[in-house]
């Protein structure tokens, strides 16, 4: 694991909320996320995580506070425009083109970055351009060890392969930071493995990765540092052993010893 850096926050939540009517999702919460951190952020069900996410990549608008990312204020921009910032959030459910190959998958995911121009298009000079995106796709299916596959479709992959597709799409468009939405569910062991294996590389090319997960284990062996939400509020944080040991997590998770009798 990464110690924490003493570089500026590439990512910093100001006393956010998000209400829905008389409901408090998030409840003034604040943290920031270093460049190059894997951050885990868990929490009881209920406790905001999702929510968060939503605010933090532009899929909902915050109710009061601010989301700060890369030193400029990102709040009430659309989730387009997040991402086209650098800031990438892959979902809980697969949001993937079943009937599409691998390759045209990770094509739609290089559009971000890679789109020919009007006139390029026009005048019928944008090959290159076009030659250079599928470059870009190509080397993204080999560092995900997808390249092979490149021309199954994308519905016809493990569960496991699926996600790792899902995560391929996301890091097409070169984000500085990518959020992930539980990426370990519903996966068996050696599965897990392998996603954490890309985390890690991931990582390894500069990204920060800002993840919601309930596989305890996973996260434990994963984050660098670690948020634990609880009603919407911020309850602690600290490094996988600090957090692993509080009780007040023990606590939101367990209840108190009346309770988890």
């Amino acid at each position: 694991m990464a110690a924490r850096g003493t570089s500026p926050a590439i990512l910093t939540v100001e006393s956010l909320t998000k209400q829905f009517g008389g409901l408090v999702a998030v409840d003034g919460l604040s943290f920031s996320v270093q460049p190059g951190e894997i951050r885990g952020l868990i929490g009881p069900n209920g406790a905001g995580k999702t929510t968060t996410f939503n605010v933090v990549s532009g899929f909902y608008t915050p109710s009061a506070g601010q989301v700060i990312y890369d030193g400029k204020s990102i709040s009430g921009l659309k989730m387009s425009a997040v991402a086209a910032r650098g800031l990438v959030r892959t979902f809980q459910h697969s949001t993937l083109f079943q009937e599409f190959d691998l390759l045209d998958n990770v094509l739609i995911g290089c559009h971000l970055k890679h789109t020919p121009s009007l006139m390029a298009s026009i005048l019928g000079t944008d090959g290159a351009e076009r030659r250079a995106t599928r470059d870009a796709a190509m080397e993204t299916l080999e560092f995900f060890d997808l390249a092979d596959r490149r021309h199954s479709l994308a519905g016809e992959l493990p569960h496991g392969l699926q996600r790792a597709l899902g995560m391929a799409v996301a890091l097409a468009s070169e984000p500085k930071v990518l959020l992930l939405d539980e990426p370990f569910t519903g996966m068996n062991p050696d599965e897990t493995q392998h996603m954490m294996e890309l985390m890690l590389k991931i990582r390894g090319r500069g990204t920060t990765l800002l993840l919601v997960e309930h596989d305890m284990q996973a996260v434990m062996g994963l984050c660098d540092y670690i948020t634990v939400l609880n009603f919407g509020r911020l309850l602690v944080e600290g490094t996988p052993d600090e957090i692993r040991s509080n009780p007040q997590v023990i606590e939101a998770y367990l209840g108190t010893p009346h309770h988890a009798a």
